[in-house]
């Protein structure tokens, strides 16, 4: 049943129900009480009129002495029968004494009445019941004497039929459902034009992201009119967006890689190829091509690197080596490792550690994240520039600066950085042996160790790269 559900289940069909949840259930819920409750007033009102006849009835009958025994009264009893062929029912006069003076039937005259309502309407009180099952309803009227000591000196009993009543009820009933069906006709058309005035924007949301699907990236998403539907159509051209420029970058990195990846090939074919054609080559020339030869090779070398920490960063089931690290000691590290390049850029390395930090940290990816810094601050540097690399930390964290006063990065530029096959300047990073996946590696790092990185930059100022990591990490 609940894949049934997934499967099938509609927002329309939801909708809908709701609608009609929303209108139908308390209109039936009206209708049922006010049924009752109209019934219940259509006997509350014919009692309060019987009631009233009766009881002015019964003041004619003290005034002319009816129950103290002078006799039949024409006029009174014509008025009795009157009211009990009005109502429909029958009506006797019960004395003082619980017998029957008359009955309108002639049937029950001088038996005695014992019943509860006829007693209770003996101490002064005037009473009905309704029986709606037995579809009948019983009236007592209090008879007063001629004067007050007297008290009530009979009682009008009043059985009739309530037939009449019910019919008036069910026509209003029957007017009622009337009224529901239309109301609930009315409803589920209303329900069914709104669910699809309300999906026809998703309908043309999900038109455009199956021709998306199927390849044509150019696609427009048409949002309609709902603000929802135009946040979601927003977020959608974001995405669409990011793939198109995803898959610009994937094609150029395709072409700069199959570039970099040959021309170190070409250059060592060529340079192997000349050594083959000499024959009697002077020892120099030999070592100075074997060293170009080694520079092509470790050109090479680090292009593949990159490739493979990239690969591995990628990979879902990819494990930390979690362990104590000294922090400032592997920046000096690091440092040390890059100060050869530093100096061949004429760009001067400083550390600075504001304390001393320990960390459970991965000590190879922390030392691709400082690698990958510290390099791309000294390769987008200028001769005679800095690059300062400092370790501070707080209670739960510590923090890696990397500061240069290079060429900076331009502010349209900073949101991509991160971005994998990314290169602000393409042809200075070719010169250098870039693939523009430095940051990319060292953005994966941090984020697997729970960590963040910032950037702050003004172009032509400098660069500041803000690495913020748990000293604890919390798997």
């Amino acid at each position: 049943m609940a894949a049934f559900f997934r499967k099938y289940l509609s927002i329309r069909v939801v909708f809908v129900l709701l609608l009609l949840f929303a209108g139908v259930v308390p209109l039936l819920v009206q209708e049922l009480v006010l049924v009752d409750a109209s019934l219940q007033s259509l006997v509350d009102g014919r009692m309060e009129n019987l009631s009233a006849q009766l009881g002015l009835l019964g003041e004619e009958m003290s005034r002319t002495g009816y129950l103290d025994g002078s006799g039949p009264d024409a006029g009174v009893e014509g008025e009795l029968r009157g009211y009990a062929q009005l109502s429909d029912g029958r009506i006797l006069l019960v004395g003082s004494d619980l017998r029957v003076v008359w009955d309108t039937l002639g049937k029950d005259v001088g038996k005695t009445v014992a019943a509860g309502e006829v007693i209770r309407c003996f101490l002064g009180e005037n009473l009905y019941r309704f029986y709606k099952d037995q579809r009948f309803y019983a009236l007592t009227v209090p008879i007063y004497g001629d004067s007050p000591e007297h008290g009530v000196a009979g009682v009008l009993l009043v059985t009739a039929s309530a037939e009449t009543l019910l019919k008036i009820a069910k026509a209003q009933n029957a007017r009622a459902t009337f009224l529901l069906i239309v109301v609930f006709s009315a409803i589920l058309l209303l329900g069914l034009w709104g669910a699809a005035a309300f999906l026809r924007p998703f309908g043309r949301l999900q038109s455009s992201l199956g021709r998306i699907a199927e390849g044509h990236l150019d696609e427009k998403i048409r949002v309609g009119v709902f603000a929802e539907t135009r946040g979601i159509g927003i977020a959608l051209e974001r995405m669409l967006e990011r793939l198109r420029s995803s898959d610009e970058l994937r094609d150029e990195f395709v072409s700069n890689v199959s570039h970099e990846l040959k021309t170190p090939i070409t250059s060592i074919r060529v340079l192997a190829d000349s050594l083959m054609a000499m024959d009697d080559a002077p020892v120099e020339l030999y070592r100075e091509f074997m060293s170009d030869i080694s520079d092509e090779i470790d050109r090479e070398s680090k292009i593949i690197d990159d490739l493979l920490n990239l690969v591995i960063s990628d990979q879902t089931g990819a494990q930390l080596d979690i362990e104590p690290t000294d922090i400032g000691a592997l920046a000096k590290l690091a440092l040390k490792r890059l100060r050869p390049v530093a100096d061949e850029s004429r760009v001067e390395l400083i550390f600075e550690s504001i304390r001393e930090v320990r960390a459970d940290v991965d000590e190879g990816k922390t030392m691709a994240i400082l690698s990958n810094l510290v390099e791309n601050a000294i390769k987008y540097n200028r001769p005679g520039g800095f690059v300062r690399v400092t370790v501070d930390a707080d209670h739960k964290h510590f923090l890696l600066k990397v500061a240069d006063n290079g060429i900076g990065i331009p502010e349209e530029h900073q949101g991509q950085i991160f971005e994998r096959f990314y290169r602000v300047d393409k042809a200075r990073s070719r010169e250098s042996g870039g693939t523009g996946l430095g940051l990319s590696i060292a953005r994966d790092a941090v984020l697997m160790m729970k960590g963040t990185i910032t950037v702050q930059s003004n172009e032509g100022e400098g660069t500041t790269f803000t690495v913020r990591i748990p000293l604890t990490y919390a798997g």
